[in-house]
């Protein structure tokens, strides 16, 4: 199989779109919508988004100190794409869109009660990275609609992700393996 050169681009391929919720509850807030965002430590589970320092939510994640990931569904898309084109210094984006904000458990920012999974996030480090800083936190509690815990886990096929590469959104979601299993009897 013959392969060409493409332009370079940031995605290595497309990965689930979030609502990063920041601010409080009485004071400023916003929503941002992230693409840009993974784990980076299991012990101490540690995730981190990346976010333009001239973006509002910089502002208020850098001066609150954490933030909240809010899993979206594909219901949600159309709120998704205006929460990434809107700017949350002239537009209340929980309004515009419908969304609910809750109190999260354990850090200042709102959740968006509508997502089915919210992931509450203490920021433990900013690194800068060219066009965007990465917000490196620790994840502190992460709260789920209960009809998705299966074995005290999220079941993510369950959710009806949305992804998004190179200026396109994609559906995933479709249970195709776990871990592990090439090997499962194979190890001594």
């Amino acid at each position: 199989m013959s392969k060409s050169i493409v332009r370079t681009s940031p995605s290595v391929a497309p990965a689930p779109v979030v609502l990063v919720t920041s601010g409080s509850m009485d004071g400023p807030r916003n929503i941002i919508t992230i693409a840009w965002a993974t784990n980076c430590s299991a012990e101490p589970p540690m995730t981190c988004i990346a976010v333009r320092p001239s973006r509002y939510s910089h502002d208020l994640i850098s001066a609150a100190g954490d933030f909240t990931i809010n899993i979206p569904r594909v219901s949600h898309l159309k709120e998704v794409d205006y929460c990434g084109q809107v700017s949350g210094r002239q537009s209340d984006k929980f309004s515009d869109c419908g969304f609910t904000a809750g109190p999260s458990q354990k850090v200042k920012a709102p959740s968006i009660v509508e997502c089915p999974v919210n992931i509450e996030c203490v920021v433990r480090n900013t690194v800068k990275a060219g066009t965007h800083h990465l917000f490196v936190a620790e994840i502190v509690a992460v709260n789920a609609d209960s009809d998705l815990i299966v074995d005290g886990k999220v079941d993510f096929s369950r959710v009806n992700l949305i992804a998004y590469a190179q200026n396109h959104y994609y559906e995933l979601g479709r249970d195709i393996g776990v871990y592990g299993f090439s090997t499962r009897g194979k190890r001594a």
